[in-house]
């Protein structure tokens, strides 16, 4: 990164940092991006000197530009919470206060560089979220798919298994496919942005480590940490090669670069269990055509949906009976939705 580049990052921080003071009610947090507005202007100083080094034009003076004033606008108006995505991409730090990893109620703090987002790593229980509800969505989609097709052709001239085969095999590829080019693009995306952050707080690492150690620092101290010890544990993270800059990453800008995993990975998950759901009313009509393939299919589904409820209640933390009676209403309800408009349509156009 050039360093007219960075300084006008910087410059942008600096603007966004003296928003967000004026955005969040909190006097510890205003303080913080009080603070960091400080540190982002000394950092820009360092890199207009760097550009004058090597005669390097920089933008003087500084304009904010039209998405950075909408930004700063929409943080005042909405909090800087409901922004954190948004501002995350434009690598403001000390988001990190905002999440789980920085409770109002007071989470202990780190007592070695070792601890430093050890708290984050639970991406096991993610990937096992998004599968469970990656089944959900093929099962109560391509059920309700089904149920309506057989509605429209039971009303004309009876059940057709083949018309509901073809349907459903058709609702399977095509919601799976949508949904793995879907979860690519969007863990593509996620790691494109991260990657460019993790570029970016390495080359200001190595360009000022004392200023990064200070932000941290600050961060720290936001969090109720006394100041020296902020201090001397700040420092004893930049000062480890080995885990200065996940740090900064985690504790600055709030990312975790081991929740997102490959693109590929993440699409063939997704296509995966969004299948297994999909293909789960339509099992019946492809090992009968008969009369009771309509019948089985209502029962596996709804022992599948009642299935899923209760793993969804996992993350939920509510009954495990309550979640899946929920669901399986839910599901209910859309299929026979499905069924009846699927009916209609039947009798109209029959």
């Amino acid at each position: 990164m050039s360093a007219s580049s960075s300084w006008l990052q910087e410059m942008e921080g600096v603007y966004l940092y003296r928003a967000l003071a004026e955005a969040e009610p909190s006097q510890d947090r205003r303080a913080l991006f009080a603070k960091l507005a400080e540190e982002a202007a000394a950092q820009a100083a360092i890199w207009s000197a760097e550009a004058a080094r090597t005669s390097e034009s920089l933008p003087q003076p500084f304009r904010p530009s039209a998405r950075l004033r909408l930004v700063a606008a929409l943080a005042r108006r909405l909090g800087p919470v409901r922004l954190r995505p948004v501002l995350a991409a434009m690598k403001v730090r000390g988001l990190s206060i905002y999440g789980s990893t920085a409770p109002e109620g007071g989470h202990a703090m780190p007592t070695s560089a070792a601890e430093v987002g050890r708290r984050h790593r639970g991406a096991a229980a993610a990937n096992l979220r998004a599968a469970v509800f990656g089944v959900n969505d093929g099962l109560v989609s391509n059920a309700s798919l089904i149920l309506g097709v057989a509605g429209a052709t039971s009303a004309a001239d009876g059940v057709s298994g083949h018309a509901v085969v073809i349907s459903g095999i058709a609702g399977l590829l095509a919601g799976a496919f949508s949904m793995a080019a879907g979860e690519y693009v969007s863990v593509r995306s996620q790691r494109e942005m991260l990657e460019r952050q993790i570029s970016a707080e390495r080359d200001e690492l190595a360009q000022y480590p004392a200023q990064e150690a200070a932000e941290l620092s600050l961060i720290y101290q936001a969090r109720g940490l006394p100041k020296d010890d902020a201090d001397r544990m700040a420092e004893r993270i930049i000062a480890n090669p080995g885990y200065a800059l996940d740090a900064l990453v985690r504790e600055e800008l709030g990312l975790d670069p081991a929740a997102l995993g490959s693109p590929w990975g993440a699409a063939g998950a997704s296509f995966l269990s969004f299948a297994i759901g999909a293909a789960v009313p339509l099992v019946p009509f492809l090992v009968s055509r008969g009369a009771g393939a309509l019948p089985a299919s209502l029962a596996l589904t709804a022992a599948a949906l009642f299935g899923v409820g209760a793993a969804i209640s996992l993350f939920s933390g509510r009954g495990a009976a309550r979640g899946g009676l929920r669901m399986l209403l839910i599901g209910a309800a859309a299929a026979a939705a499905t069924f009846f408009i699927g009916r209609a349509l039947g009798v109209a156009v029959g």
